[in-house]
């Protein structure tokens, strides 16, 4: 079964969401971004959200994790608690 490790920043606007990618763009530190603005607990641990398999998020994340590429920030995606900067740092088929 699919597996995938990925890490994320939450905040609560769009707008927070595309100033906080544009600065990934720009060579910002997604882990001290996270660290700094995600209002997640995972924003401690730099926004890391471990591994896990199809269904154990929200569909919302499940659709980006499963199908975007390797270490490419994915966003803004909306969810029932905020807006996400998303980013698959590994996956198992």
């Amino acid at each position: 079964m699919a597996r995938a490790t990925a890490r994320h920043i939450l905040v609560a606007t769009e707008a927070k969401c595309n100033e906080l990618k544009a600065a990934i763009e720009a060579g910002a530190d997604f882990a001290e971004l996270a660290k700094q603005h995600s209002t997640c607990p995972s924003g401690r641990d730099g926004g890391n959200l471990g591994s896990f398999r199809p269904g154990q998020m929200v569909k919302e994340f499940d659709t980006v994790v499963f199908s975007a590429p390797l270490n490419v920030v994915q966003g803004p995606v909306k969810t029932q608690f905020g807006f996400h900067l998303l980013e698959v740092t590994s996956r198992q088929d």
